[in-house]
């Protein structure tokens, strides 16, 4: 009825306000948290001062990720962040991912391929980047020093599937039903690893443009993370 559908729209304008005013009203606090970190950083601290120091900037840095995840997921779970799936090339989806985290594979000595491809299929090129991102990003932190992380896309008829594939310890196939779940984090990640959202975060933003994403992974022989992305044109 046109009551309810009135109501839906208000309810939807009154969380995008509530999302709008979350992040606008946490940015300023955080970048002053990281500038003042950042600024004491440069003191002469003793030694245990600056642990400190190191572990506040850190904290800092993963609310700031935290929020932005957050409101992220808010826009795409509560339909006020549209997404426009068109036919673009994966190659240009491949380099963007694997650019951004380039610095991350780096510091750890992990190789990072992109084997090259003419493949195309419809997607959403801002929220798809950072979709593959966080699975390249997350393979990249559960690899250890000196491991590979490949990119590569397989064309089918119906989608195109992108694969993740990381040197890492592999996850139990009692965990993997659980990975993109939001928060979950494995008994085995260290409190340096993520938040456990970007998993969910990919996960959706794969389904608001009729994909999907799935884990291919045994203890001891890494990981595959495939983002399978549609060819075909919408049928209206």
């Amino acid at each position: 009825s046109a009551v309810s559908a009135k109501n839906l729209a208000e309810e939807k304008d009154a969380i995008k306000t509530l999302i709008g005013d979350i992040s606008h009203q946490t940015k300023t606090p955080i970048a002053n948290l990281l500038l003042y970190a950042q600024l004491l950083e440069e003191q002469d601290l003793p030694p245990e001062s600056r642990e400190y120091v190191s572990a506040l900037e850190h904290q800092a840095e993963k609310l700031r990720f935290l929020i932005d995840a957050l409101v992220k997921t808010s826009r795409l779970e509560s339909g006020v962040l549209a997404m426009t799936p068109k036919r673009h090339g994966i190659q240009q989806l491949l380099d963007t991912a694997s650019a951004q985290a380039a610095p991350g594979a780096e510091a750890k000595a992990i190789t990072l391929t992109v084997e090259p491809t003419d493949l195309t299929a419809r997607f959403d090129p801002k929220w798809t980047a950072e979709a593959l991102y966080n699975l390249v990003d997350n393979a990249v932190k559960y690899t250890p020093a000196g491991g590979a992380v490949t990119l590569r896309a397989v064309g089918y008829e119906l989608f195109c599937r992108v694969d993740v594939t990381d040197t890492g310890p592999g996850i139990p196939e009692s965990e993997q039903a659980r990975i993109f779940q939001r928060f979950y984090r494995p008994p085995s990640a260290s409190e340096a690893e993520g938040v456990g959202i970007g998993l969910y975060l990919a996960r959706q933003i794969a389904a608001g443009q009729g994909g999907y994403l799935k884990v291919s992974s045994r203890p001891g022989e890494g990981s595959t993370f495939s983002l399978f992305l549609p060819r075909a044109e919408e049928r209206t």
